[in-house]
């Protein structure tokens, strides 16, 4: 029921992949390959944004997928 769109942001790196909206919501979502971390910038531009009200969810395997879809309450009935 919600979108997830690729983010670019030109001349700002360190950006989340993708926003995520659903039920009136935004969400700003880092993906990462099995086991990964943020960079060191990455880390900081997530902390720009948490000074600004977002959350980032860092995401890294497809448990944390469903975790994630749970928690802004997507899945069948969201």
């Amino acid at each position: 029921g919600g979108k997830a769109f690729k983010f670019i942001s030109p001349g700002n790196s360190g950006v989340p992949d993708r926003i995520v909206l659903l039920n009136g919501q935004c969400y700003f979502v880092e993906l990462k390959k099995p086991g990964g971390k943020p960079r060191p910038l990455q880390k900081v531009i997530h902390e720009q944004f948490e000074k600004l009200g977002f959350h980032v969810y860092v995401i890294s395997s497809l448990e944390e997928v469903e975790d994630f879809i749970k928690r802004i309450g997507g899945g069948e009935n969201g």
